[in-house]
């Protein structure tokens, strides 16, 4: 039955039911960032992280690569488990 003032009637006997809680996480924060690998080696440009690589020496080469096409950057390796930043200079 619908009455023009009140709208369409609804039963009282309606409950709604949530369904039971999965388990609990802790959700992962939005951010802008990729996640990077966890390999040793960090290569940093202007002290953001952009790749990472298992050794020194592939590291150090790909930031050699970054540093001669943009000579004005901040290019470094950071070593993750000595916590040893070194930056890379043009020879």
């Amino acid at each position: 039955m619908v009455d023009q003032m009140t709208g369409p009637t609804r039963d009282a006997s309606k409950t709604i039911t949530m369904p039971a809680p999965l388990e609990e996480s802790v959700p992962e924060p939005v951010t802008q960032r990729k996640r990077v690998d966890g390999k040793r080696f960090r290569l940093q440009v202007d002290r953001q992280t952009k790749a990472s690589y298992a050794t020194y020496e592939a590291a150090e080469k790909a930031g050699q690569g970054i540093k001669k096409e943009h000579p004005i950057l901040q290019v470094a390796v950071y070593d993750g488990v000595e916590s040893v930043n070194k930056i890379i200079e043009l020879p």
